[in-house]
């Protein structure tokens, strides 16, 4: 099952976490990765969960991991993926929609917290935030940061943006994160978290397009999965969940697949404790039984 691509990577060996996964446990007693049998890691990352599902495999097994920060590949080009590598259909399939400890130290601006170049990509041939925020109209802002954050602040938010940008172009995360404190009320959800938190998740799911990719590859399942794969999704966002809730729900209706979590599996308290991370992640998984992609 060997390849000639350049843009991604057979791992045949162990490699060293560099983040600790979330749900790892949960992860893999519902993937159940057997030796011989042909995995992705679709969001390898910090190769946190990819290590232990290698480990399971082994021996005579194959893990394709895929990141589209170091491959320039996305999870959602998976169909044509493997059928460009004659790779044939998986057993089964990890997305990790999460970012890593090594993104958020990478200089993108995800974080914050940190002063960083307003990037927000994980892939760097994309359009930086900093542009997209000085493209879009105080009005498509505004929607952005209400749909997809809930923001309740979201036009104060979004015109503060807008007027500070005519002054001066908003070039990094400090910057931007300064203004969003400004525009909200002293008592910002009594302290709770961070004015900023909810509109850098926003801009940072607009930037990478992560719901369109999420969908993109939820249809494509069929063309990713033999029947008896097994799929997991952690998600980080309500969007994201509901949006794997109601295809795995659409799917098993149709016969396609057999649901095996019937709530999302969520971390433990002593797992948040170590792991903050992973307070807002939820795991679902299935089994593929069709061989048609929704369409």
């Amino acid at each position: 099952m060997n390849s000639n691509s350049s843009t991604h990577q057979l791992i045949n060996s162990l490699t060293t976490p560099a983040h600790q996964p979330v749900l790892l446990n949960e992860v893999i007693a519902l993937l159940d990765p057997k030796p011989g049998e042909f995995f992705i890691d679709g969001t390898s990352g910090g190769n946190g969960h990819t290590a232990v599902i290698r480990e399971k495999l082994t021996p005579g097994g194959k893990l394709l991991s895929i990141d589209w920060e170091k491959t320039g590949e996305n999870y959602a080009d998976l169909p044509d993926l493997l059928v460009n590598n004659q790779l044939g259909l998986v057993d089964g399939l990890l997305l990790d929609l999460g970012f890593s400890s090594e993104q958020l130290g990478g200089q993108r601006g995800f974080s914050f917290m940190k002063d960083e170049p307003l990037l927000m990509t994980y892939n760097p041939e994309r359009r930086p935030a900093k542009e997209i925020i000085k493209k879009l109209n105080e009005e498509d802002l505004t929607n952005i940061i209400k749909v997809y954050g809930e923001e309740r602040y979201a036009g104060r938010i979004a015109k503060a943006i807008k007027t500070a940008g005519k002054n001066k172009p908003i070039e990094t995360t400090s910057e931007l994160a300064a203004i969003i404190k400004k525009a909200v009320p002293a008592s910002y959800e009594r302290g709770r978290i961070h004015p900023a938190t909810r509109t850098f998740m926003d801009l940072r799911i607009y930037v990478n397009q992560e719901l369109e990719n999420l969908e993109t590859a939820l249809k494509s399942l069929g063309k990713i999965l033999k029947p008896g794969g097994r799929v997991a999704i952690i998600s980080f966002h309500s969007l994201e969940d509901r949006l794997v809730k109601n295809y795995f729900r659409d799917y098993a209706k149709a016969g396609y697949m057999e649901i095996i979590t019937r709530k999302p599996v969520t971390s433990t308290a002593e797992a948040t404790t170590h792991n903050p991370r992973s307070r807002s992640a939820k795991l679902r998984a299935a089994v593929w039984l069709g061989s048609s992609a929704k369409s």
